[in-house]
């Protein structure tokens, strides 16, 4: 008698192949290190002015790429070809979604990082010259001696007379160009992360990479948008009529915080201020990437993440506006 399960055969298990990581970013991080350390010696020993900051701005962004070197790359079937960086860069103003689907196979950010951090860190240079390191300094002294945390005499003082050098500095403004940028990259892996975690929170899935590269992309139209405008702004309207705290961000208002006076409604100013044509614009580019940028996150997942994370920012906003209130007067 014949075996009835001779013919039987056990399912196969497709095996996902090895994903790669990005070994590139290791190598980049151990040099920054090193950067960062030797102007941080430079620094401490008063060759290099702000140089402490500074060194510690790029060590920390090394340690960064090297614990994102051991993160690895999503495994996409049947990804199409990478797009240049100039297609995305340019695409992403007029074919939004075929970027983002492009971003889920080949998740692509350090261009759009540098231009951001390079675009801020030309404006608050510019907006600094324009504004003058006096009056910013002293403005921000002055509110300092008026909120709950009020330092001492002796050290608002030393913030006037220490700041207002070190402001004019090259050696420190370099720094501080270093550190817009730094901060660039920090901020998109943050809000990547929080993308992450709501998107795994709303049912769906997706990689760290995308969810970096969605968080960088959504982000690179608003700030192109608005630094190209700011700087027209700047150069135009008199320094005595910019705001030397608020006006550092963006010199467009196209939201309703025209509608009332920072310095008497803190808190509405502020709460109105997110309601504009870029903060939606915003919005919806980041539903949008989420959407298209994942393994599988739903239209209502991509919009719930983009919502609750406005809403969460907002809160802060408005915590941060009733606490330190001076500071927008």
């Amino acid at each position: 008698m014949s075996d009835p399960n001779q013919e039987f055969q056990p399912p196969t298990t497709e095996v996902e192949p090895e994903r790669q990581r990005p070994a590139n970013l290791l190598w980049a991080g151990i040099a920054l290190i090193v950067l960062g350390i030797i102007v941080c010696v430079g620094g401490i020993a008063s060759f290099i002015p702000g140089g402490v900051g500074t060194g510690l701005a790029v060590a920390a962004l090394g340690v960064l790429l090297s614990g994102l070197s051991f993160a690895r790359l999503p495994n996409v079937p049947d990804a199409p070809p990478p797009m240049s960086t100039f297609e995305r860069l340019g695409g992403i103003f007029y074919e939004p979604t075929d970027v983002f689907r492009n971003l889920r196979a080949h998740p692509r950010w350090l261009a759009a990082i540098l231009v951001i951090g390079v675009l801020n860190a030309a404006y608050i240079t510019a907006f600094t010259r324009r504004v003058t390191p006096e009056r910013i300094i002293n403005f921000t002294v002055d509110k300092l001696e008026e909120s709950p945390i009020k330092p001492p005499p002796e050290v608002l003082a030393k913030m006037r007379t220490e700041g207002v050098e070190q402001a004019k500095s090259p050696a420190y403004q370099a720094g501080t160009v270093v550190k817009t940028i730094v901060t660039a990259f920090f901020g998109m892996a943050i809000i990547g992360a929080l993308y992450l975690l709501g998107v795994l929170a709303f049912g769906g899935r997706m990689h760290f990479w995308q969810a970096f590269s969605v968080a960088t992309y959504a982000a690179f139209p608003i700030v192109v948008i608005q630094r190209v405008l700011s700087f027209i702004i700047l150069f135009i309207k008199s320094p005595d009529d910019i705001h030397p705290l608020i006006d550092q961000e963006t010199l467009v208002h196209d939201n309703l915080g025209l509608l009332f006076a920072a310095k008497d409604h803190p808190v509405l100013y502020v709460a109105a201020s997110a309601i504009g044509l870029l903060s939606f614009y915003k919005l919806w580019l980041t539903a949008k990437g989420l959407n298209e940028g994942g393994y599988k996150v739903s239209s209502s997942a991509g919009w719930g993440v983009a919502i609750t994370l406005w809403v969460l920012a907002l809160l802060f906003g408005l915590a941060i506006a009733a606490i330190f209130p001076s500071f927008l007067s």
